[in-house]
């Protein structure tokens, strides 16, 4: 494979991976940004999206693809669940208590899923498993081609839903100003839940294209996912879904390119010296706004 082959395969599989990060980091600062909680159990949710998915399809047989609205919607449940009992009573009391509450869930989901499911490592093999699709130079992997595109209406429709809603509308707005969303009548409990489930959705989502991608999942996948996450929302300014878009790019061509260049050993530490220099650079990322 000639310079330009391999530059493609490059940015092509770090646009697959990306699409994973894409989908964490955004449902994260869609909490981040109406809240302003930090929840670093976030890649818990990941990690229960992959098991409902593949809990429903060894049961049914059901194209995984599918499964994918059902696992988002059992996790908008999940995800109200644990907002309503755990971060509300603690809101506004400070980020050391947030901090420790959601350390103390990825224990809590981690053991409560290897009772469930057990700790071994598991697989889902996709239908589409071996087949793949001449683009240009490469052959592609048709579940890359699904996974890309599955993202990009995923995050279509989310643009949809806040921009053309009442309810997405109301979520901007508390985003913007909390208090002053109160002062105009905005129930910004309600809005709190429909956040922080819809930003569970979007992980679940990412840990369905995670096991039909044929990535192994085991209960202790979520915490890495997570930790890359924070970064990519450090890395495109925090609040900002562009950025995590952006930024969610960036890391999977990143580990890629560190990977083939490198050696595989460099693909999780490339991330975080770009984040590193981002920082030095500019601290509020690169879509964050700047201070006074």
């Amino acid at each position: 494979m000639d310079n330009l082959g391999i530059l493609l395969q490059i940015l092509f599989w770090g646009l697959y991976a990306g699409c994973i990060y894409i989908l964490l980091a955004t449902g994260l600062n869609l909490i981040f940004g109406v809240m302003k909680i930090v929840n670093f159990a976030h890649g818990e949710f990941l990690m229960i999206g992959a098991y409902i998915t593949a809990t429903v399809f060894f049961l049914t047989g059901i194209n995984p693809y599918l499964i994918i609205l059902v696992s988002m919607l059992a996790l908008i449940g999940i995800g109200a669940v644990v907002e309503r009992l755990c971060f509300r009573p603690i809101l506004g009391t400070g980020k050391l208590n947030e901090i420790f509450l959601s350390i103390g869930l990825i224990y809590i989901f981690q053991n409560g899923a290897a009772m469930i499911w057990g700790d071994s490592w598991q697989s889902v093999k996709s239908p589409y498993d071996g087949i793949t699709v001449p683009v240009g130079p490469l052959s592609v992997p048709l579940d890359y081609i699904i996974i890309v595109a599955l993202t990009a209406v995923i995050l279509i429709a989310l643009y949809l839903f806040l921009k053309k809603t009442r309810t997405g509308m109301e979520m901007r707005a508390t985003s913007q100003n909390r208090k002053g969303a109160m002062l105009v009548g905005i129930d910004v409990e309600r809005i709190d839940v429909i956040s922080f489930g819809l930003g569970c959705a979007l992980a679940a989502a990412a840990g369905t294209l995670w096991v039909v991608s044929g990535q192994v999942f085991n209960p202790y996948i979520g915490s890495m996912p997570a930790v890359k996450a924070f970064t990519i929302i450090i890395l495109g300014g925090l609040g900002s879904i562009p950025g995590a878009i952006i930024g969610g790019l960036l890391m999977g061509v990143a580990e890629n390119g560190a990977a083939f260049l490198l050696g595989g050993i460099w693909k999780d530490a490339v991330s975080f010296i770009i984040l590193i220099v981002v920082l030095v650079i500019r601290p509020t990322g690169l879509f964050g706004e700047k201070g006074d």
